[in-house]
């Protein structure tokens, strides 16, 4: 994000030029306290729980309230921390700038010179801060914003005010979080397997998640998340961070001998990428900070801020038929054809042609980069598959990976030179392939042309847009130099224009499976794939941690094959269903070699997402820790608490049976609720000799206290099965 031009921010007008202030931004239950009064840069004095009405004396107090003591062998004055940390201030932690002009200017000292504050057309609260060294010869820019849900976006920009260069090596933003922070959550993963949960104390020193892949990463942490000593997702104050940026990234947590507490972010750069001319100008990615009473209330706040964005998939999210584990490389269109009539007959609303399609692509060493259809294979184009489609009432999808090439393609032996390289050596081969650099202008374009003429010629509805490699040694030829910055620019601008050119064009993130989630790529895109394992045993947790930053609706998750060809797993159809229906529901699997029964089966949950739909995508995720490790309990509550759907889901069989009363939160305490098994996922699937007295009578009516302090009954259930319940609140007070 580098700009050339002479001013990274706008001046403010007089009236929007308060000399001293200091700032209280309320929203969503959330209160930050900034003292932008400078000569310093701003620094949070609290960020947290709603503070109410707070006249300036009262914030004087709080800001002369949270100036620490003086303590022996430091300086002189106590050490306060701007959003911006600076060494030059004695802070002994990680700087928030780190760069040098020639080996000077690597330690500046910023002095406010302008303050602006406003409101967003969207209702968001925003500080504009502009500081000056003119030491360093170095202007920086501070755009914070409280949303109107609670969350804070921020993102800083730095300008050479200089006449020679300066090498800008990080720019990193930091938020501090209170004592009562103690232990730190992060998320790690792999392939098949993203969205691993990791817990430690929040000790002396630096946590730091590096993402050097060029993408986000099957490992990243969707959020590196602060909170009190055990904290959950129904208890204890919390306090996240999110980079929003597809490419290298760092965030990290740090604690100081001080006692103080940050969580910071910003891109992680590499050697070189990054050279401020005179006047230039580098503003990094937003960082998106959230806090809440528990994981749930603070994943409640993200999630209700992505819902607002105008670019936000507002519309009914379809049911999708995606065809790779149905046909994999095996293209027939008389085989596709009668799996699109299969699956609008189980009322699939849009149909995916997955890899395979394009020249010379019968299996994933060769094709990559030609992106022309197989005459071969598809004498007729695709013409007559996707006008069958639509015939049907379904929309038409196609499988892409624009960034990447196969050595073994027409463009690889056309344009050697588009391919990503260090000096005069290849990057090792993933996967068969290597990565086409789009900073050459030749490849942007190509890659433009051709998707820019495959959805006007087919009238593609939808690209899964695939990436299914690491940026390694990502470097521009013929000099060699790191681009990976560059890179993820002109992914976006490609992805951009793309979808300025075709408004009504949906896309999918994928990146071998849940590789590149992250809130820069949703920012153009309308749906991550959750992970190319479709086991639902593994989408449990999988789904579970992913809508710690994504609310489901941008979650695409499918109803895989019986068996799992990644894991060996076979699931009943049940289970893998129940699993999708709470994410953006959709089918993987060959529907012309199910049972009827099956597809009558699969028919029925398919009307059952219909149904829900609009609950599901616009309601409270709830999860539920319930005491026995053996079961997963989640839900969605409507926001309005007049309606929800639950899920208990058995992982493994439990020490004791049966498994004990299950508690239902965040519904109305004075309403009453009647709850009863959803069906089709109303078949318990376990050793119930006698079931549960409320299920013998199809239900029952409690206060929303009740089912949250009390809880009922559940069904002992199979390993591997689970049990849906609906509740809908009733007219009239609880009794």
């Amino acid at each position: 994000m580098v700009s050339t031009s002479p001013r990274p921010y706008d001046a403010p007008t007089a009236s929007r030029f308060p000399a001293q202030r200091l700032l209280h931004l309320r929203a969503g239950g959330v209160s930050v306290v900034i003292d932008a009064r400078g000569p310093r840069l701003p620094r949070l004095v609290h960020w947290g729980h709603d503070l109410g009405d707070a006249s300036p004396a009262r914030l004087e107090d709080l800001v002369t309230a949270s100036v620490p003591p003086v303590v022996s062998n430091g300086p002189d004055e106590a050490i306060t921390l701007g959003v911006l940390p600076e060494h030059s201030l004695g802070w002994p932690g990680a700087p928030g700038l780190a760069g040098h002009r020639g080996g000077r200017g690597w330690s500046p000292l910023f002095t406010v010179v302008e303050v602006s504050v406003d409101r967003s057309p969207e209702g968001a609260q925003r500080l504009r801060v502009g500081a000056v060294d003119s030491s360093a010869e170095l202007t920086f820019v501070l755009d914070l914003e409280m949303t109107p849900t609670g969350v804070l976006r921020l993102r800083g920009t730095v300008r050479n005010d200089g006449l020679s260069n300066y090498a800008l090596d990080e720019l990193a933003l930091a938020l501090p979080v209170p004592s009562e922070a103690t232990e730190l959550l992060d998320l790690t993963g792999r392939h098949l397997r993203e969205r691993s949960p990791q817990r430690q104390p929040f000790a002396v020193g630096t946590r730091v998640r590096e993402g050097r892949r060029g993408r986000t990463g099957l490992d990243a942490t969707l959020l590196l998340v602060a909170g009190a000593s055990g904290f959950g997702f129904d208890r204890g104050e919390v306090w996240g961070l999110h980079v929003a940026w597809s490419g290298n990234h760092r965030t990290y947590a740090e604690r100081l001998s001080s006692g103080q507490r940050v969580l910071a972010g910003g891109e992680l750069l590499l050697p070189g990428e990054i050279t401020l001319s005179p006047g230039q100008g580098y503003s990094g990615p937003w960082l998106y900070a959230a806090y809440g009473n528990g994981l749930d209330a603070m994943s409640a706040r993200i999630h209700e801020h992505l819902r607002s964005r105008p670019a936000h998939p507002h519309a009914p999210r379809p049911v999708i038929l995606n065809t790779w584990e149905a046909v994999y490389f095996d293209h027939d269109l008389t085989k596709l054809t009668s799996l699109a009539d299969a699956a609008a007959e189980v009322g699939v609303e849009r149909f995916v042609l997955d890899d395979g399609w394009f020249k010379n692509r019968r299996d994933d060493h060769a094709g990559l980069g030609d992106w022309y259809v197989d005459t071969d294979v598809w004498p007729g184009g695709l013409k007559p598959l996707g006008s069958h489609v639509h015939a049907l009432g379904m929309q038409f999808g196609l499988w892409v990976e624009p960034e990447m090439v196969n050595p073994d393609s027409d463009l690889a032996r056309a344009h050697p030179e588009w391919v990503m390289a260090t000096g005069d050596r290849s990057p090792i081969q993933w996967r068969h392939q290597q990565v086409l650099d789009l900073t050459h202008p030749g490849a942007l374009a190509y890659i433009l042309d051709r998707l820019d003429s495959l959805v006007s010629e087919y009238d593609i509805d939808y690209l899964k847009w695939d990436h299914n490699r690491d940026l390694i040694d990502g470097g521009h030829q013929s000099g060699g130099e790191a681009i990976v910055h560059r890179h993820t620019l002109a992914v976006y601008e490609l992805i951009d224009e793309l979808r300025r050119r075709h408004p009504g064009l949906e896309i999918e993130s994928c990146a071998s499976g849940g590789g590149r989630v992250d809130l820069g790529i949703l920012a153009r895109t309308d749906r991550v794939w959750g992970s190319d394992c479709n086991d639902a045993l593994e989408r449990q947790s999988i789904n579970r941690w992913t809508q710690l930053l994504l609310p489901p609706e941008l979650i695409g998750c499918h109803v895989g094959p019986e068996g799992s060809h990644t894991t060996g797993r076979r699931h009943g159809l049940d289970f893998r269903a129940g699993t999708a229906l709470f994410g953006h529901f959709g089918i993987e699997m060959d529907l012309t070699a199910a049972s009827p029964s099956d597809r009558e089966r699969l028919t029925a949950w398919v009307a059952l997402y219909k149904r829900l739909r609009s609950l599901l995508h616009t309601g409270r995720v709830v999860r539920v820790e319930h005491p026995d490790p053996a079961l997963l309990v989640h839900g969605v509550v409507a926001q309005n608490r007049s309606e929800a759907v639950f899920s208990i889901a058995a992982l493994v069989t439990s020490v004791t049976a049966p498994p004990g009363r299950v508690r239902l939160p965040c519904l109305d305490p004075d309403a009453l609720y009647r709850v009863e098994p959803l069906p089709p996922g109303d078949v318990p699937g376990g050793i119930n000799h006698v079931p549960a007295a409320w299920l013998t009578q199809g239900g029952l009516t409690l206060s929303g206290a009740a089912l949250a302090h009390v809880g009922l009954q559940v069904p002992e259930l199979f390993p591997e099965h689970l049990f849906l319940l609906h509740v809908a609140k009733l007219t009239g007070e609880a009794g």
